[in-house]
């Protein structure tokens, strides 16, 4: 079963799976990556109860080593749904005995998508409703085509509002992330996209600047504000025909780190009862014509 929205020249399909967005079409244009296990089978997965790896492919809670992959488990549950109409949809997924054996946390995850006038809205919800602290990340991750629009991957560059360090951390072969930074050949605003880019990992600015930035190509703008997810990342695969233009709360854990979940950099701990959001709001402006 799939969810398919639609509101005035958008039209959006939602997974229950992961409750992930597998297709977005505005402007005349279809944007998002359709997903293929050639080079990447996902489309734009929800991230949690972590963002990246953990050491060894576990976390620590209570003393007690515990199985969990890379970027959570979020993205392979279903998720119910809880309200729908032409235009959005809201799905839920809460803990049961699967996820506890992982994560031992009582937890509700929400996530609505919305079609609006100027595009599609994201948001994320996470509810505490245990009688602990609850640490967990969160975060999205869309890949769009490369290229956007048109049969033709150059051109293309991403574009920040705030400057940016023109530095990112070295990421190890095993997802953890260095105290070692390499340079970015770019301005700090301005980074053109080629294969060179994503020779090395993911590009991932911690504590970024900029609330919003921008995929620019020949054919159109696709825009991206972010609301409650301080991280920006991009990645792709060299000759890949996609980009992911990411936003999370956390990371993955540091070389050598071996503490428990909640002492992880970047974790965030909500206590019992609250309720954390966040929202990521896309729009695309087609080039105009040319005569």
């Amino acid at each position: 079963m799939t969810i398919t929205l639609a509101h005035g020249n958008q039209s959006a399909v939602v997974s229950p799976r992961g409750a992930e967005l597998t297709a977005w079409r505005a402007r005349g244009h279809d944007l998002l990556w359709p997903g293929d296990a050639a080079w990447w089978d996902r489309s734009a997965p929800i991230l949690f109860p972590i963002v990246g790896w953990a050491r060894d492919g576990r976390i620590r809670v209570d003393g007690v080593e515990r199985p969990m992959g890379v970027h959570g488990f979020a993205a392979s549950k279903t998720f119910a749904v809880i309200a729908q109409d032409a235009g959005s949809c809201t799905l839920e997924l809460s803990d049961d005995a699967g996820t506890r054996a992982a994560y031992p946390f009582a937890f509700r995850l929400t996530v609505t998508h919305r079609l609006t006038e100027a595009g599609l809205v994201t948001d994320l919800a996470v509810t505490n409703p245990g009688d602990r602290p609850l640490p967990y990340a969160f975060g999205v991750h869309p890949g769009f085509r490369w290229p956007l629009t048109g049969a033709d991957r150059t051109g293309h560059r991403v574009v920040f509002t705030e400057r940016e360090e023109p530095s990112v951390p070295v990421i190890t072969p095993g997802g953890l992330f260095s105290a070692e930074r390499r340079p970015v050949a770019f301005d700090g605003i301005t980074l053109p996209l080629d294969d060179a880019v994503f020779a090395q990992e993911a590009l991932c600015f911690l504590n970024a600047r900029s609330r919003a930035w921008r995929l620019e190509s020949p054919g159109g703008v696709l825009r991206m504000e972010v609301e409650g997810l301080p991280h920006l990342a991009l990645w792709s695969k060299p000759g890949a025909p996609f980009v992911c233009l990411e936003a999370w709360s956390g990371h993955g854990d540091p070389v050598g780190f071996s503490g428990e979940l909640q002492d992880k950099p970047s974790i965030r701990r909500l206590a019992p009862g609250a309720t954390d959001r966040a929202r990521v709001s896309l729009a695309f402006t087609p080039s105009p014509a040319k005569a």
